[in-house]
């Protein structure tokens, strides 16, 4: 956590403001934000399973995320997926449009607003890259164990969207427009 100020070096108190606790320089009057950091997160589905990637680092070590990442300065998020998806699964995708926005409180190296797109495959080999020990498809009811909540979470809404029984003819492919 931030211990001084810095615009003078001062140190900072914790104060309540706007409701908050926020840690302020009562020097010069900054005031330090913890905002939650921007992350994008892909869904790729391959033969009908979910691409996934297992973390080669904490935290949560050894757990299943989706391709996902945090946005660097002056990224923007589209940008941000496709650099994560080739850098984690060496994959290239489409983007096909937003799936969700979704908070994550519990990875403990800062709060993340995920923002979730679909995606469509356009070509490469599965390979982990990456901050990604391995890499492997999952059907959406055999799914391993999931590092982050969101992640859990946006599975269960992609699950929750798709049709219980759907009427012949109806099964939408990768490669269809309306995917």
């Amino acid at each position: 956590m931030m211990k001084y100020c810095p615009q003078c070096a001062h140190s900072l108190e914790n104060k309540s403001l706007d409701g908050h606790e926020r840690l302020v320089c009562p020097a010069c009057g900054f005031v330090f934000y913890r905002n939650p950091a921007p992350a994008t997160a892909a869904l790729i589905f391959l033969d009908g399973e979910v691409v996934m990637v297992r973390r080669k680092y904490d935290p949560r070590k050894g757990l299943w995320t989706l391709p996902s990442g945090f946005i660097e300065h002056l990224e923007s998020p589209e940008a941000c997926l496709l650099r994560e998806v080739k850098e984690e699964t060496n994959l290239d995708v489409d983007i096909a449009g937003l799936f969700g926005v979704y908070s994550g409180n519990d990875d403990p190296r800062t709060p993340v607003v995920l923002i979730v797109y679909h995606t469509k495959f356009k070509g490469g080999d599965l390979k982990a890259g990456d901050d990604a020990v391995e890499i492997a498809t999952f059907g959406l009811e055999d799914l391993p164990p999931i590092a982050f909540r969101a992640h859990s979470q946006i599975l269960e809404d992609y699950r929750k969207s798709l049709p219980e029984e759907p009427l012949p003819g109806s099964v939408l492919q990768e490669d269809d427009d309306n995917w």
